[in-house]
């Protein structure tokens, strides 16, 4: 890739070729292929064990698949052989895609010994080495930006499950990375804390931020996307915009999943 030729702004930040995953006699993921462009919000809806959340995984390099192509903006993620694995040949370059991957878990993953502005701040300071003042600044305002400016100082285990996800977010959007990927952001959530954190998701998608969203909210799907996949037993059952999958589905298969998951 010529890095000194900028992207072209609808070009596909994320992609993927042809994906197989599989632990050990078990494939998860069957060949899959998508993409994200810039300024596009993708989701991925199916059932539990359909392969979302490991797709997801993969894109981030959290996960090695055996075979495809993974792409970011245009570069191919190198691989190299170890003892029969497929692993990244480049650390450095796994370093650089995942600086420009920020991904928001389940789970929050916050650090209990940190406060919430000291978890917004860590990676920004410790992996960009950028300067300390300036990502307090920045930090502060993002945390405005979820609502939850007033919690800056403190601790994870003061917050409500709602107020730790947006912290999340914040730390994300910290790391002013090309694209955001977001895996089931809501639901560990009580519903009244799901409605906070999916507000912030629908202003971060109104602002055209590169998005992959995998989640079980087929309101927020059908909301925030420009593109909506519907995986079934590690492949793709059927895509497309959000009027088409959710308001005439071709599948069988995804009329059955939609009549079970929504909610009139």
């Amino acid at each position: 890739m010529d890095t000194d030729t900028p992207p072209l702004p609808d070009s596909p930040v994320i992609e993927i070729r042809d994906l197989h995953k599989a632990y050990g006699p078990l494939e998860v993921i069957k060949g899959v292929s998508l993409m994200a462009r810039r300024g596009q919000v993708v989701s991925l809806i199916g059932s539990s064990g359909s392969g979302k959340s490991t797709l997801l995984r993969c894109c981030n390099l959290l996960e090695n698949s055996q075979s495809g192509d993974i792409l970011f903006d245009g570069e191919s993620v190198r691989w190299r052989d170890r003892g029969g694995e497929r692993v990244p040949a480049d650390r450095a370059q796994v370093t650089r895609f995942r600086t420009n991957l920020s991904m928001v878990f389940q789970q929050f993953n916050l650090w209990a010994h940190m406060s919430i502005l000291q978890n917004v701040m860590e990676a920004p300071v410790t992996v960009l080495r950028q300067p300390a003042a300036e990502v307090e600044t920045r930090a502060r305002a993002l945390l405005a930006k979820v609502g939850i400016g007033d919690k800056a100082d403190a601790w994870p285990a003061q917050l409500s499950g709602g107020q730790q996800q947006r912290a999340a977010i914040a730390r994300a959007l910290c790391m002013q990375p090309t694209a955001l990927l977001f895996d089931e952001p809501t639901s560990a959530l009580d519903p009244e804390l799901q409605q906070e954190v999916v507000r912030v998701i629908k202003d971060l998608a109104a602002e055209h931020r590169t998005m992959i969203l995998v989640t079980h909210d087929m309101r927020l799907a059908a909301d925030v996307s420009d593109h909506v996949v519907f995986l079934h037993q590690g492949v793709i059952e059927e895509q497309g915009p959000p009027a088409q999958v959710f308001g005439a589905p071709r599948s069988e298969r995804l009329r059955q999943f939609l009549s079970a998951t929504m909610v009139a």
